[in-house]
């Protein structure tokens, strides 16, 4: 009776062991996964606050509308155009007169201001040396006055985003060691219990490969339901966020978060084979009179 109560007992610890490393790398895996969609939603944030960056061409008065239109469509056809609009001398004044709040033109005789086009630029051009390029090669057209962006702007904008960069990384990479020392332990802890059996399977004469496959398979399931459990906790809270900032599925794409959920489950399969195969390695070199 007491050696059935014993083994009873060794099922009950070795079923708490496997919980135990399922919770540990689901709640490391949520956690990471977390991080990554504010990684992939801040760098779209970033792309969208980027886009919204570009600059004006200021034409002459006596530009004739063909060549505006010609002007026009060669800035449409540029690689760095995301969007062009074109604001003749009577729209500009009502933006200004809806900016200023009052009709200016009631004390002036004519309209000083000059007809533009406003051009968005794709994020990859959203740089002042990117900005200066085109800004040098459009002010040789006689049709072009003057060209104007936000320099300090973009430089400020650049400069946020390259600390923003360097902070998260860091971050991120702090967490993932982090990470992977507390699986690691967990799994090692799972299989202590097995340190018996390892050595019994030696003694009989099984290979390294034959004695280790059985604990990989294991560790590797377990990394699919830790991840799968991660996938449930992060599709929670998106689901909870979204019903408390309405705002944010405006930023979210399905095959962004398609990507994230590859990205765990991969984490999860490959962190829970590499310390499984680690600790198991471990084991099978350890000496008989240590195992007590």
């Amino acid at each position: 009776m007491a050696n059935t109560g014993d083994v009873k007992y060794q099922k009950r610890r070795l079923r708490s062991s496997y919980v135990s490393v399922v919770l540990s790398v689901s709640l490391v895996l949520f956690t990471l996964g977390l991080l990554g969609l504010f990684l992939m939603s801040t760098q779209k944030i970033s792309n969208q606050v980027i886009e919204d960056i570009g600059f004006t061409v200021y034409l002459h008065n006596d530009v004739k509308e063909v060549d505006v239109d010609r002007l026009k469509k060669v800035i449409d056809l540029a690689d760095y155009t995301r969007t062009s609009t074109y604001i003749d001398k009577e729209k500009a004044a009502e933006i200004l007169k809806a900016d200023l709040g009052e009709d200016f033109m009631q004390f002036l005789d004519y309209n000083p201001l000059l007809a533009s086009i406003e051009v968005k630029v794709e994020s990859n051009y959203a740089n002042t040396d990117s900005l200066a390029v085109i800004k040098s090669g459009l002010i040789r057209s006689s049709k072009v006055k003057e060209i104007v962006y936000q320099e300090s702007l973009i430089q400020k904008v650049q400069e946020n985003l390259r600390i923003a960069g360097v902070v998260i990384l860091a971050f991120s990479s702090l967490l993932l060691i982090v990470a992977i020392a507390l699986i690691n332990n967990s799994i090692r802890l799972s299989i202590y219990s097995h340190r018996f059996t390892i050595r019994s399977m030696q003694l009989v004469g099984a290979t390294s490969g034959f004695i280790r496959r059985p604990f990989v398979r294991r560790g590797v399931l377990h990394g699919i339901y830790s991840a799968l459990i991660a996938i449930l906790l992060i599709m929670g809270v998106m689901y909870y966020l979204q019903q408390i900032l309405p705002d944010l599925i405006e930023i979210q794409d399905i095959e962004i978060l398609a990507y994230l959920f590859v990205m765990v489950m991969a984490l999860g399969i490959l962190i829970s084979w590499v310390s499984t195969s680690l600790a198991v390695r471990k084991f099978l070199r350890m000496k008989g009179n240590k195992m007590y």
